[in-house]
């Protein structure tokens, strides 16, 4: 599956907003917060509740519709996927001007900033891995940056729309001088034993090393150790990866120890932790320019 899925389950929002100004008026909004653009497609920051709305929209028929994640009954009748994280984070879109106003959200991530999260709560990311001693272990002028609630409507998952968001996002670090880039990521499933080959080839290529370690909660972790490294093929565990956690490592990514299963998002989640300043210079070139494609 190449649906872009990651850092999904939350506490459900005590109250859905409303439906009011859903599909009206997106091409015509501020694009103060515009990273970039290939064609008709952009990528911006959304700039108000109605955007943030297309975007749960989005993540619903994706997860919920497409995927097997259950829905609770007020996110059913809304057709939207929120938590109380939404209210706060800022949500990257990826917009084509061709479409419907309605359908015009194709693809998105939420951000969330250090700062902002230590006001409203803490991390989501917390809720799955004990992410207090890697926040206390880094300096005082290190900036940490959340990536969560990613996906791409199934017929725009094609490179353009993900090298878009990828500018976007490295457009965004850069503009708020973010240091640590991290987030879960997905694997279909709630299996184990199943995942055996990837969940092993990513805990011995590309684990954490010891000033980034971060272990999964002790009462949710399952163990990724599931093979000896001299059985892994590394073509087979490369095309069980799915696209985004493959474009991770590519990039430099780290990953936590442990993984942990969503049961209501039927998915085995890992770790994900991109140190800017490790990022692959080829990713930096690439995706560090916000001019036109």
């Amino acid at each position: 599956m190449t649906t872009i899925v990651q850092n999904k389950r939350g506490q459900m929002h005590p109250k859905a907003s409303s439906q009011e100004g859903i599909g009206t008026g997106v091409h015509d909004k501020s694009n103060g917060d515009s990273f970039a653009r290939s064609g008709e497609l952009e990528v911006r920051l959304a700039v108000d509740s109605a955007e943030i709305e297309l975007a749960q929209n989005l993540r619903y028929r994706v997860f919920y519709e497409e995927m097997s994640a259950v829905p609770s009954a007020e996110m059913k009748t809304a057709r939207r996927d929120f938590d109380r994280y939404d209210g706060f984070c800022d949500h990257l879109l990826v917009i084509d001007h061709r479409a419907e106003a309605g359908e015009a959200v194709v693809g998105c991530y939420r951000l969330l900033r250090q700062s902002v999260a230590e006001k409203n709560g803490g991390f989501y990311t917390a809720s799955e891995y004990d992410i207090g001693p890697l926040l206390e272990r880094a300096s005082n002028d290190t900036k940490f940056l959340e990536l969560g609630r990613s996906c791409v409507r199934e017929d725009y998952r094609t490179r353009p729309t993900v090298e878009l968001l990828w500018k976007g996002i490295m457009a965004y670090v850069a503009k708020h001088g973010m240091d640590v880039m991290f987030g879960c990521a997905s694997f279909d499933g709630t299996d184990p034993d199943a995942l055996a080959l990837p969940l092993s080839f990513l805990h011995h290529e590309f684990s954490a090393p010891e000033p980034w370690k971060v272990r999964a909660l002790e009462h949710l972790r399952v163990e990724m150790n599931r093979m000896p490294k001299e059985e892994i093929s590394l073509k087979a565990a490369l095309r069980a990866l799915p696209p985004l956690i493959r474009g991770y490592v590519r990039a430099g990514a780290y990953i936590g120890d442990g993984a942990v299963i969503d049961e209501q998002f039927g998915t085995t989640d890992v770790l994900i932790m991109f140190p800017v300043s490790e990022l692959e210079d080829r990713y930096k070139s690439r995706f560090g320019k916000s001019d036109d494609s």
